[in-house]
């Protein structure tokens, strides 16, 4: 695996909360589930390298899939 980006990341200080409520009962640190959240949306969005994932990356209303 390649080495990891360092950056400074700005988040509203409720959101952080919430996430590190989250983490704690994930048995992960903020930065980890941080990671594991945004690789599971670019996964499922398929744009993650190396995967096809399971959507296209649209939301369902781009899709046309409302009445």
């Amino acid at each position: 695996m390649a080495g990891k980006k360092q950056f400074p990341l700005r988040i509203d200080a409720k959101l952080y909360e919430a996430l590190e409520r989250w983490a704690s009962d994930e048995f992960r640190s903020v930065n980890s589930h941080i990671e594991f959240l945004l690789r599971d949306a670019l996964k499922r969005a398929g744009r993650l390298p190396g995967d096809k994932g399971t959507g296209t990356g649209r939301r369902e209303t781009e899709r046309g899939d409302e009445e």
